[in-house]
């Protein structure tokens, strides 16, 4: 069973889902992001993927300042993301408001509004700086991983192995 365990362990570790959301911005951060997808960096050789979704995202990048407005939007796109995940939040604008801290409608940074995890500054981020506060959060990732849920999932893989090997028509290699 120790096989199965692992493997539940490495496979939700190993290839991260992100999604990014953008509070309103300069665009320089949302570019830089888009700048790790390219093949100079080329995030996806490790398994991180960029994807449209919330609810299979397992880190959420944010960039932008927070306004009242979009804060909402951002708490939704957290509540849809499943346990447990991360958030990153990008840039001088996701990390404190940025220029426009002061402004009448603008909350503040991401962690006005939903828990970071990392803090990526700069005014842009620079695409290895991102790199960096990715690897942060898998580690963070790691540390919140329900050893009840990897047990379960391993049992459950565990009792369909014993399955199909008890049943005469099929063979299950070793």
């Amino acid at each position: 069973m120790g096989f199965f365990k692992n493997l539940v362990e490495t496979s939700r570790v190993k290839s991260p889902w992100i999604v990014h959301f953008d509070c309103g911005s300069c665009n320089g951060c949302d570019i830089e992001v888009l700048a790790c997808l390219t093949p100079l960096y080329d995030v996806e050789r490790f398994g991180i993927l960029n994807i449209g979704n919330p609810k299979h995202a397992d880190i959420l990048i944010v960039s932008g300042t927070v306004n009242y407005r979009n804060a909402k939007a951002l708490r939704n796109v957290y509540d849809q993301m499943p346990e447990p995940r991360a958030v990153i939040a990008i840039g001088a604008c996701g990390t404190s408001g940025g220029i426009f801290r002061e402004a009448y409608n603008v909350v503040g940074g991401v962690d006005k509004v939903i828990p970071v995890d990392v803090y990526v500054p700069g005014c842009p981020a620079k695409p290895e700086a991102i790199i960096d506060g990715v690897v942060l959060a898998l580690g963070k990732l790691k540390e919140r991983r329900s050893t009840k849920d990897t047990d379960a999932l391993a049992e459950e893989l565990h009792k369909a192995r014993e399955f199909y090997a008890n049943r005469e028509d099929r063979q299950v290699v070793e």
